[in-house]
């Protein structure tokens, strides 16, 4: 009997995600627990692996494309069944597993007309095109102008399809040798700003969106105040190029690996700030995990240094680096950047003074590092020396985390810059 092979929710929250590319055709053996695609979620590319062993014999989804989980976005087939034996329905382009009603009625009512039948050409791509998730208006558009939905990317909503899109694609077929400046002349849809000039639209990424959604989130119900001290750092430095002497420059400490550890040092000094909100109650973490911001080309991904005051210096530092390369190419699991406690996020490297990072929710507080500055400061004794100083502003949330436990946990991370030996220990 045919097995449907559906999209499994890969990560919390998930809910489609985009088929990068198949590792098996159709007509292809495999076995259980064979990996048969690569799937991009808003996070990771990841491997999705057979639950069952036989050939594949239809695979409903093409590259590139987005399904919703849940979707069944191939067919496999047992011994002695061919493509021929499946049903109807499963042999179609794929379909989401609940449709919305309004796309479900689209095609038969597009087709319950005959008194002003459709064009030849946009009935045809209504047809075979309605496996798209667009609004109604958009498939009677895209049926009076003879727009095809194939291969069209949506700007609405989880990539749905809606009016402007296929106004876009009109125009550009009606005029396909006009510049962008000429176009830009013709009728505004009421979603781009007037008076921008030429642009060129580009798609959002499943990434892009689900930062976009977050931060939302976290600006609109994260209650967020701001703490911000300045730590002299020639102590730090002096002990890192220490430490660093004759090590290979692949292997060297960076400064962002005292601050994770002064992260986790300061945590574990104020434990009552080691919490997560929820409405039912606070939960105080027992382990110390800090997610630490890397910038990929499709936006920040946060990868988590698990049990980070239990670890020392070159053991963060080797860590870090292995979790930034994967999330750089895309390759991190959902264990290595779910959950976390506390977040950094460091643009010292980009020459930025000071800043104030967003909350990453459900997390209490977020960390952002400024870069490191010779700056005139006074001495005990009232005499004004240069020192190497750097700008801490943390972020944090109000309901679990008040400005006093808020100061504490910012001046231990101060103290514990300043004074790096003891992290060492």
């Amino acid at each position: 009997m045919p097995v449907n092979i559906i999209l499994p929710a890969l990560s919390a929250g998930m809910e489609d995600a985009i088929v990068a590319r198949w590792l098996k055709a159709e007509g292809d053996a495999v076995e259980i627990g064979e990996p048969i695609a690569e799937i991009e979620t808003d996070k990771a590319t990841m491997e999705l692996e057979a639950e069952a062993a036989g050939t594949i014999g239809r695979l409903l989804v093409a590259e590139g494309k987005r399904a919703d989980v849940n979707q069944t976005i191939a067919v496999l087939l047992a011994a002695g069944e061919d493509a021929a034996s499946l049903p109807q329905a499963q042999s179609e382009p794929a379909k989401p597993a609940t449709p919305a009603p309004d796309e479900t009625q689209s095609v038969p009512q597009a087709a319950s007309q005959p008194a002003a039948p459709a064009p030849q050409p946009a009935a045809t791509a209504v047809g075979e095109d309605a496996r798209h998730k667009a609004s109604p208006l958009a498939r009677r558009l895209a049926t009076e102008r003879g727009v095809s939905l194939d291969g069209l990317a949506g700007s609405g909503p989880k990539g749905r399809i809606v009016r402007i899109d296929i106004e876009r694609a009109a125009l550009a077929a009606a005029e396909p040798e006009a510049t962008v400046a000429e176009t830009a002349e013709a009728p505004t849809p009421a979603t781009i700003p007037p008076g921008i000039g030429p642009y060129e639209s580009v798609p959002h990424s499943t990434m892009r969106r689900t930062i976009a959604r977050r931060l939302l989130e976290a600006k609109t119900t994260v209650p967020h105040f701001y703490l911000e001290m300045s730590c002299n750092l020639d102590a730090l430095l002096a002990l890192r190029q220490q430490i660093n002497e004759g090590r290979e420059k692949a292997k060297r400490i960076s400064v962002n690996d005292f601050v994770i550890k002064a992260s986790a040092a300061a945590l574990a000094a104020v434990p009552d700030a080691n919490v997560i909100w929820t409405e039912e109650a606070m939960l105080r973490l027992a382990d110390i995990d800090i997610a630490v911001a890397v910038a990929t080309d499709n936006g920040l991904i946060t990868p988590i240094i698990r049990r980070a005051g239990k670890k020392s210096l070159g053991t963060i530092s080797a860590e870090m680096k292995a979790l930034a390369a994967k999330a750089r190419d895309g390759k991190l699991r959902p264990e290595e950047y779910q959950g976390g406690g506390f977040s950094i996020s460091n643009l010292g490297m980009y020459g930025v003074s000071s800043f104030a990072a967003i909350i990453n929710p459900p997390q209490s507080a977020i960390l952002a590092v400024g870069a490191t500055e010779r700056r005139p400061v006074e001495r005990d004794d009232g005499t004004l020396a240069f020192a190497t100083m750097m700008s801490c502003t943390l972020s944090v949330d109000h309901r679990s985390v008040d400005g006093a436990l808020g100061a504490r946990l910012l001046g231990a991370l101060k103290a514990a810059l300043e004074d790096p030996l003891r992290l060492l220990v």
